[in-house]
């Protein structure tokens, strides 16, 4: 157990948590939902249920190491050491967010409610923690070295995505910009670029290749095959959302993979509000604006999730 000082417990605010620190009374919160036609108890139970795992978690984690418990919105300032064992506790996009931080740490996944949580990236149920936890103490755990995306401003901030990273404007206009890929540069407006890892390819690339062969079928084409990568490909995907063909813009290059060797470099073309941000998170993003270049590639750290 040397190689571990402390076990990292990261959990996140239920709705109806979020909701009492917005009204601040539980009466308060329950009045807003019932006045919107919504079910109270529906929220109340996810919160008992999440309090309840809680609860078990601290008890069966009582391995011999102090137990830290860390709200995920201070996950991105919390200093890791490498001498921690993340263990997190909520839903598939909490692993997501977590694994950016932590470096080559393992992370186990926990499901506090497998009868809302669908868990694809949470192995383990509140009974199976402590085995999991201890087979990474005593060094018998199995993992999945998961594949994250890295971009690199030209000023030298960095971000990861576990998941996925978006380039493109904040609001819905069309960000300008040029892209440099395979020894071309093209000038294109477009909604942004989405750049996928494996483990992201099921998701909001996913959905890219829903509507382009719903709308190839819908017009008398042949539907291709959506990209699927594993969560240990080397490779990222990016395509170019909803790409505009003008006088000052370009359409030629909308997908591709991008490789240690091939890297997708962007060149912002806004004077304002462009952004870019991973897994979601809007909140937790890069100024990309004129003069700013970001280039896109699979990063050299992976994530170490414990599975069975």
């Amino acid at each position: 157990m040397a190689e571990y000082e402390k076990i990292v417990l990261v959990t996140r605010k239920t709705r109806l948590a979020e909701l009492v620190e917005r009204f601040n009374t539980r009466s308060q919160a329950c009045f807003y939902l019932e006045h919107a036609g919504q079910d109270f108890e529906d929220y109340a139970r996810e919160d008992d249920t999440y309090r309840r795992s809680l609860d078990a978690l601290h008890k069966l984690l009582e391995l011999g190491l102090p137990v830290q418990q860390v709200d995920r919105s201070l996950v991105p300032t919390f200093l890791f050491t490498g001498k921690e064992l993340v263990v997190t506790v909520g839903q598939d996009g909490l692993v997501a967010n977590v694994a950016k931080y932590v470096g080559s740490q393992p992370i186990v996944g926990v499901n506090p409610d497998p009868e809302r949580i669908d868990g694809v990236l949470l192995p383990f149920g509140v009974d199976k923690a402590r085995v999991a936890v201890r087979h990474v103490l005593e060094s018998q755990a199995r993992f999945r070295e998961v594949t994250l995306a890295e971009v690199v401003l030209s000023d030298g901030q960095r971000l990861l995505g576990f998941n996925d990273l978006f380039l493109g404007a904040r609001t819905h206009v069309s960000a300008r910009y040029t892209l440099h890929y395979e020894h071309r540069a093209e000038s294109q407006s477009s909604s942004g670029i989405i750049v996928s890892t494996g483990a992201g390819s099921s998701g909001w690339l996913s959905s890219v290749f829903t509507l382009a062969q719903g709308l190839t079928a819908a017009t008398g084409g042949q539907p291709g095959q959506p990209w699927r990568l594993t969560w240990e490909d080397p490779r990222l995907a990016f395509v170019v959302r909803e790409p505009f063909i003008s006088r000052h813009s370009a359409a030629s290059v909308v997908a591709g993979f991008v490789s240690a060797q091939q890297e997708l470099e962007v060149e912002s073309r806004m004077p304002s509000g462009g952004v870019i941000f991973s897994d979601g998170v809007e909140e937790d993003f890069l100024a990309f604006n004129a003069g700013t270049t970001a280039r896109v590639r699979p990063a050299a750290q992976r994530a170490r999730l414990v599975v069975h």
